[in-house]
């Protein structure tokens, strides 16, 4: 099947054995994508959502607890909220879409409890609404969606976006992984919900997101946001995937002799860790927890402790090594760039939500996870479900009739002799974004080098012959290549210290530099400044 060909609506179902046709199509089941479903739905919209594993399972939210930017409609409260994170973000957050945020956070989490979610109650009686179990959640988000009428393709990842003759995106193509079967999806708006990319570095939740979304939302000529926000590492055990790093506050940090690491446990603590671990192990043990307090910690996250209880370990008084896991985008800020309050991108037809898109509006260049996060997963999926369906109902018929192509590119050539391995281009991927002296701590000798080897691989794997027996692993392989050029790329722009982007060749914070770094571009990317503006209307 050319890339550029355009079809009409017969001609192109007959290359695959499952043709779906819908309102709005969502691409991802987690928190964004199944409130951006929920929302759709209800707006009456025809909604199909794809997801790569199991909607309600797969992902960062589904593995674990996750704390909840829930505050209650108090000015005071409300400013204190906000205030909270600019400086640490680096004063880019956009005070009218933190209050957008804030506002359906509290609307939807309190619609959870409606439909039955177990919040517990604190000493007074009062329900608290600040975190939530992901397992439980994300049953709910399920049950919820297939209520509501939305069609679930579990385990079939999409691999590229369809467009019209104007650019404007109508629908995606993918497989199912367990058939082996194409499907093709055709639809009046599409929703990227992919969330962000970890490299395949193990984190929790975190394999099944190697940066998709931003590769097929390129290909269709949508810009990034905040990608140089993107070296996010969480602390966990060595010898295991969970990167909750919450209880560490009450953690004593040593060398290998049992000796207290300085600094360590301060709020530069992960620096400092980073620092040592290139040198030598760092230890770990909870010590500052009460004893009242480890029966709780126990409860709030059990899978905490389940790696440390099945080694062995009583983690309260006994030391373990501990390393930090690359998690990149999915608890950095950078992604897709919405344009304004609908969460739509540059492209028409086109919606991102949750960690797929930029969530620098609410949080600057930092953040980590739950939280921030969680909420925007929450309101930003909700508003571009509402925002997809207007746009679709207007479309009308038309919307599933006009003719299309396929933009997918890198992988899904067929005029190309050239091949790769796929396995080999990974691990060269992650050894440029891995090292804590190459992505933690930058300088510009290091960005250099490591975009002149990623530019490279982009060359080697976006020219590579399509194989159709591992495609998957192909476009995941090329999604993490060019989310690492969006990162390095932009890193080398920002020549300063801000947020979670430490340059140590700049290491102070530029008045000067109190912008957003848009990027693009795949063969040659780009990068450009722009303005931090205020939200010319609040949507939802």
């Amino acid at each position: 099947m050319s890339n550029y060909q355009l079809y009409s609506l017969n001609s192109f179902a007959t290359d695959f054995d499952q043709s779906l046709v819908c309102d709005v199509l969502i691409i991802g089941g987690g928190p964004a994508g199944t409130w951006a479903a929920w929302s759709a739905a209800s707006a009456g919209a025809r909604v199909v959502l794809v997801d790569k594993g199991y909607c309600g399972t797969s992902g960062c939210a589904a593995a674990s607890g996750n704390g909840v930017w829930y505050v209650p409609p108090d000015s005071e409260a409300r400013e204190a909220a906000m205030v909270s994170r600019e400086a640490l973000g680096g004063f880019l957050s956009n005070r009218d879409w933190m209050q957008q945020v804030l506002n359906q956070t509290y609307t939807n989490v309190n619609l959870l409890a409606e439909w039955g979610y177990p919040f517990p109650v604190d000493e007074e009686g009062k329900p608290y609404r600040r975190s939530l179990q992901g397992p439980e959640y994300m049953a709910i988000m399920r049950k919820q969606i297939k209520r509501a009428g939305v069609t679930i393709l579990d385990h079939s990842p999409a691999l590229q976006l369809l467009v019209d003759a104007e650019g404007a995106v109508a629908g995606a193509t993918g497989v199912n992984r367990q058939k082996s079967e194409k499907w093709v999806v055709r639809a009046g708006a599409v929703i990227i919900a992919t969330g962000g990319c970890a490299f395949l570095s193990k984190a929790l939740g975190c394999n099944v997101l190697t940066g998709d979304g931003y590769l097929m939302a390129a290909e269709a000529g949508v810009e990034m946001s905040g990608m140089e926000f993107s070296n996010a590492y969480g602390i966990s055990p060595a010898f295991s995937s969970v990167t909750k790093t919450l209880f560490y506050n009450w953690a004593t940090f040593t060398y290998e002799d049992g000796t207290p690491i300085p600094g360590a446990g301060s709020q530069r603590g992960r620096s400092v860790i980073a620092q040592t671990l290139l040198t030598q192990p760092v230890y770990a043990i909870l010590d500052q927890a009460t004893e009242d307090m480890r029966s709780h910690m126990r409860k709030a996250q059990p899978n905490f402790f389940l790696p440390l209880d099945r080694a062995g370990i009583d983690p309260f008084t006994q030391r373990f090594p501990v390393t930090l896991r690359l998690e990149g985008t999915v608890r950095g800020t950078g992604g897709i760039r919405i344009v304004d309050h609908t969460c739509a991108t540059s492209v028409q037809g086109l919606y991102a939500a949750g960690d797929a898109a930029t969530r620098q509006l609410i949080c600057g260049g930092f953040t980590g996870g739950g939280s921030h996060n969680a909420a925007w997963a929450i309101s930003s999926g909700y508003c571009s479900g509402k925002s997809a369906a207007e746009y679709a109902q207007k479309l009308g018929e038309w919307g599933t009739q006009r003719s299309v192509q396929a933009v997918g590119k890198a992988g899904l050539t067929n005029d190309s002799q050239h091949q790769i391995n796929t396995e080999e281009v990974i691990k060269a991927t992650q050894a440029e974004v891995f090292p804590y002296d190459r992505n933690y701590f930058r300088n510009e000798k290091g960005l250099t080098e490591s975009l002149q080897r990623l530019n490279h691989l982009w060359k080697e794997i976006s020219t590579s012959q399509v194989d159709t027996h591992n495609i998957v692993r192909v476009r995941e392989a090329a999604a993490m290549v060019a989310t690492s050029r969006w990162m390095y790329s932009s890193a080398l722009e920002r020549k300063e210290t801000r947020g979670m982007h430490k340059h140590l060749d700049y290491p102070e914070m530029d008045a000067n530099q109190q912008h957003y770094l848009i990027s693009g571009g795949l063969d040659q990317v780009w990068v450009k400044t722009e303005k931090i503006k205020k939200l010319e209307a609040v949507g939802v």
